[in-house]
């Protein structure tokens, strides 16, 4: 008899994957936590090296199946999750993807969906790359500064570096400015990266 496994992935400690296990116990899976892997970890990691999902390889067995809400909790990129399905079809686990209405993803049918609907997931991802890159290469054509606000002004940063020439300690400057040590130690990289 077929035990179901359910893989659940979010990318930020910021998310849960509540919405996940409620729409897989919605289309009628009876989720168990011993049969049930979440983790926190960007797509972009490939299935195979993500700690959760080497976890779950150990638990699945021939016949198992494996269900998962969406094709992006695989991976983002088209080779990434057709390696994943591939792997898991050699081990005679079939994949199942709720938002492919259930969707064998090990069938001849759910190969072919599963390619299509990847490659377009990630041509949108390109796309919104793309858009991004082409907004900073403009704005910084206008000569708009991007990024965070530096949090030393300009003042501040030629105290610091009198104080590190003293011999003071990074950590004792940065508690002074209420800053981290990094960026004490980013004016002082800033420093002597400039040409005499």
């Amino acid at each position: 008899m077929s035990r179901v496994f359910v893989y659940c992935r979010v990318s930020t400690s910021l998310q849960t994957v509540d919405n996940q296990l409620q729409e897989i116990e919605a289309a009628g899976f009876k989720v168990t936590p011993q049969r049930t892997v979440t983790e926190t970890v960007s797509g972009s990691v490939h299935a195979l090296q993500r700690k959760g999902f080497a976890q779950l390889l150990n638990k699945l067995e021939q016949e198992d199946v494996l269900i998962v809400t969406k094709l992006d909790r695989l991976g983002r990129n088209a080779m990434d999750v057709r390696a994943t399905v591939e792997h898991l079809t050699e081990m005679g686990v079939r994949v199942h993807c709720l938002q492919l209405g259930g969707a064998d993803l090990t069938s001849s049918a759910g190969k072919m969906i599963m390619t299509v609907l990847v490659a377009m997931a990630e041509f949108e991802r390109d796309l919104l790359i793309e858009r991004t890159q082409a907004g900073q290469a403009r704005a910084k054509a206008e000569g708009k500064i991007s990024g965070r606000p530096s949090a030393l002004d300009a003042e501040q940063k030629a105290n610091v570096l009198a104080r590190i020439a003293k011999g003071e300690a990074i950590a004792a400057i940065a508690r002074d400015y209420k800053t981290t040590r990094q960026t004490i130690m980013r004016v002082r990289s800033a420093e002597a990266s400039i040409p005499t």
